[in-house]
């Protein structure tokens, strides 16, 4: 009984990764309520029983992904000391641990914001919180808080979306004049 119930609770994360699968395999015109349930192995009604729309469950998709995605730069955070730096510095580190690497879920987390507007909307409002957050910390140079955050955006939509794939030799020099900006907040 104790497997069925562990099953039964996991139920919501295993259909928010059928989600995200089937949206990485077919695209967001491929997520359908039918779909996710096949590759979850459920039936229709089992993944409507969690989430009773499309709408529904592509919103709880890109929360879930946004929350990881503020858990991850919170943790690059805390392993960097406390300054003016701490969160410019946080930001890169972040891209440098995740830009190459295999990370399916940031393309997930667009596809799927793309296909609702209450999900766009969420998504929005994330990058608008971290633009905040990165414009208030303006070193020497005014903007470059700015110009840092649209930097690292535009490197995480690009390969999201499949527009560019850096390679290592590509993508250190540009991730060092992103960590020197980053330090000028510093001064």
């Amino acid at each position: 009984m104790q497997g069925k119930r562990k099953r039964l609770a996991d139920r919501p994360e295993i259909i928010l990764d059928a989600a995200a699968g089937v949206l990485l395999k077919a695209g967001a015109r491929a997520l359908t309520i039918e779909a996710v349930a096949a590759e979850a192995g459920l039936s229709k009604g089992g993944v409507l029983h969690h989430y009773t729309s499309k709408d529904a469950l592509i919103s709880a998709l890109v929360a879930r992904e946004l929350a990881r995605l503020r858990e991850e730069i919170a943790a690059c955070e805390a392993a960097i000391p406390p300054g003016p730096s701490q969160l410019p510095k946080a930001m890169v580190a972040h891209v440098r641990g995740h830009y190459c690497a295999d990370d399916e879920s940031s393309r997930a987390l667009l596809l799927a914001s793309l296909d609702s507007s209450e999900a766009l909307k969420d998504y929005r409002a994330f990058v608008a919180d971290q633009l905040g957050r990165l414009s208030r910390i303006e070193g020497p140079c005014p903007g470059e808080g700015s110009v840092l955050f649209f930097a690292i955006l535009g490197l995480f939509i690009g390969r999201a979306l499949g527009f560019h794939q850096l390679g290592e030799a590509e993508l250190q020099p540009m991730l060092a004049a992103l960590e020197r900006i980053a330090g000028r907040s510093e001064a």
